[in-house]
């Protein structure tokens, strides 16, 4: 299954890397949210987030929207919300998906805020 998952990655890598700077323009808002957002779509293994992380850091991706991708991809599941939802109730479920959102945008921009003030 990871190879498979690393395999798919490489490939939509190959796909959208000339998009990237599109995407991410470098704004302290629009980045995480976007870095977020994709990252909530695309549920992934904690493994595998880092090896998509760096592969998007090489490709001129921020760090903001690198880590606000990293810690929805592990956190946030839109796919997953219907099994969440039979096995935990509807509510829990969308409450929980939308504080792990929130949570990944905070975290992303204290993280790198720390960084910069460190560095």
């Amino acid at each position: 299954m990871l190879t498979g998952v690393l395999l798919l990655v490489s490939l939509l890598h190959q796909f959208f890397k000339n998009n990237y700077q599109h995407w991410f323009s470098g704004n302290l808002i629009l980045d995480p949210l976007i870095g977020a957002i994709a990252g909530s779509i695309s549920f992934g293994m904690p493994v595998t987030s880092y090896v998509v992380g760096g592969e998007l850091l090489h490709a001129g991706v921020s760090l903001l929207a690198v880590t606000a991708f990293i810690m929805s991809w592990t956190t946030v599941g839109l796919i997953m919300i219907p099994l969440e939802a039979s096995a935990l109730g509807i509510r829990f479920a969308i409450i929980r998906n939308i504080l792990n959102f929130i949570f990944a945008l905070i975290v992303a921009i204290s993280t790198v805020s720390t960084l910069k003030f460190l560095f």
